[in-house]
């Protein structure tokens, strides 16, 4: 039995630099340039959406520097503390 799939054509202009690397990399893998290209299209595909990334990086960062500086006070402590320090200076002006 034979699996059917429809393919639709698509056309996209290459730098000639674009598709010397293609076809090289093409060759190197014993594929067409045609199958090559569909696999990174795949491999885009595949990725979860950009806003998904984004906050996925985001959370990864805010964990990786989560407590990096112990040294300062709690959150709204050091904020009151700040704006204290703030007010100090304008009115020593």
């Amino acid at each position: 039995m034979y699996a059917l799939y429809t393919m639709r054509r698509t056309q996209i202009y290459l730098g000639e630099e674009q598709h010397a690397e293609l076809a090289r990399r093409a060759a190197a893998a014993g594929i067409t340039v045609s199958q090559l290209i569909r696999g990174a299209i795949d491999d885009v595909l595949d990725q979860a959406e950009p806003d998904e990334q984004w906050r996925s990086g985001w959370r990864q960062a805010v964990a990786a520097t989560a407590g990096i500086a112990p040294y300062l006070p709690e959150g709204t402590v050091y904020v009151d503390e700040m704006r204290a320090e703030e007010r100090r200076r304008r009115s020593a002006r």
